[in-house]
């Protein structure tokens, strides 16, 4: 596999894989947003149910095989049932992310190849796309949305409280050793592109000891960058989604916003099963009944459908527009999410489900933002009705998420990595 030496005048194509689910591919958007106004022609590989987004940002569509919807996200966000555990349930979703690795490789490959000057590896194929870029001869970085990088500061963001500090580092190297973590690497893809065989551990290992650069784009603000990272390894702050200037809300959101006191808004983004959405919605309902608020309800992909005099259901709204409006946000806690909400700076109320949401659901009550969290496998009424209560009647909890929004509002994560970019690309150029 041999790269194409591009003139050295020609615009340098900066190529973003964007895997997983909506609340992934956001972040991307707004970065591939900020490049193209600093002068990047930016492709964005990604699944074809995205292909529209994409392009509406003035970004090339590389399509990547797969459904978003079939990667078990939905089966882990269900409501718990008698005789199914966690662990079984993780393990099948595991598996499904394992063969959904496998069909990426082909499409990763096709993606890379036209076109390419710098690579920008995300997600389920973090390490694929690593050693793609070797293979290429081009630049890399790497784009994270969680902190996976073993520390001893909290535990990897699984699921699980801190255990301390020396058995959270030791976690996080164990989870490398063993190849569970979102990001993989296969000796067979290696040996498909021409690069020496690495398994998960081993790239890991080789990729510290180049000082790989890897951006994480969450706030220092919301996670501190842990002094035992290796350098080369930065926090530098949220990419926001990119404005969508042509939205417009609906003039029943409207009416129903000018109509009363600020409501509540409840929404479970990509996290959810359908199959639970009525059970849900009853449940939503019954909350905010019992905690005398006003909803607002998103259907998302679990297609919840709350329905009462004092609960609007509405389909998908930019979270800039709709959270400053709320006066609290029930959400899922992925990490894009929970960087809306602090942003917004109005309290949030988590209902994680799995993953790095409970990670999330733990900062935000360590920073003061919000009363507690709820598992969304154990939802009940009665709890959620207190903790939303909580967050609404208790004024600690608006003024430090004001705070906290006015720091956010300082940071420019996105400018951070577009300076990375221009560096990785002015090496290139200089190395040709």
């Amino acid at each position: 596999m041999t790269h194409r030496i591009r003139p050295y005048d020609a615009a340098m194509t900066v190529l973003i894989v964007a895997t997983g689910t909506q609340g992934d591919l956001s972040p991307f958007l707004g970065l591939a947003t900020r490049l193209r106004a600093a002068g990047h022609p930016v492709a964005l590989a990604t699944y074809e149910a995205f292909a529209e987004q994409v392009r509406r940002n003035n970004c090339e569509f590389r399509p990547l095989p797969g459904d978003p919807r079939a990667l078990g996200v939905a089966e882990q966000g269900r409501l718990k049932k008698a005789g199914i555990g966690d662990s079984l349930r993780a393990g099948v979703w595991l598996k499904k992310i394992r063969r959904h690795l496998e069909e990426l490789g082909d499409g990763l490959i096709a993606a890379a190849e036209k076109d390419t000057d710098l690579l920008l590896c995300s997600g389920l194929t973090m390490f694929h796309s690593y050693h793609l870029a070797k293979a290429l001869g081009i630049p890399s970085l790497g784009l994270g949305l969680q902190p996976l990088h073993p520390t001893g500061d909290f535990p990897p963001p699984i699921g699980i409280p801190s255990l301390g500090a020396w058995a959270n580092r030791s976690l996080g190297k164990l989870m490398f050793a063993t190849g569970l973590t979102p990001w993989s690497s296969s000796p067979e893809f290696c040996k498909k592109i021409g690069v020496p065989p690495m398994t998960t551990a081993e790239t890991f290992r080789r990729t510290t000891e180049e000082r790989w650069p890897v951006h994480y784009g969450f706030s220092p603000t919301v996670v501190r960058r842990p002094a035992d990272w290796r350098p080369g390894v930065e926090v530098v702050g949220f990419w926001w989604p990119p404005e969508q200037p042509a939205w417009q809300p609906s003039q029943e959101l409207r009416d129903f916003l000018d109509d009363g006191p600020a409501p509540v808004r409840i929404g479970l983004g990509s996290v959810g099963d359908p199959r639970d959405a009525e059970r849900i919605g009853e449940l939503v309902v019954d909350a905010l009944r019992r905690a005398r608020v006003r909803g607002v309800v998103q259907t998302g992909w679990a297609g919840l459908d709350a329905r009462d005099d004092a609960v609007l259901t509405i389909g998908d709204a930019p979270h800039d527009w709709l959270f400053p409006r709320m006066a609290a946000v029930v959400h899922h806690m992925g990490a894009g999410t929970t960087g809306a909400g602090l942003r917004a700076g109005v309290p949030a109320v988590g209902l994680p489900a799995f993953g790095d949401a409970p990670f999330w659901a733990r900062r935000v009550v360590a920073l003061g933002a919000g009363p507690g969290f709820l598992p969304l496998g154990t939802l009940h009424a009665g709890r959620l009705a207190e903790l939303i209560r909580t967050a609404v009647d208790r004024p600690q909890y608006a003024q430090r998420s004001r705070l906290l929004a006015a720091e956010l509002a300082e940071e420019d994560g996105a400018g951070r990595t577009v300076e990375a970019v221009d560096r990785l690309l002015n090496s290139g150029r200089g190395m040709s």
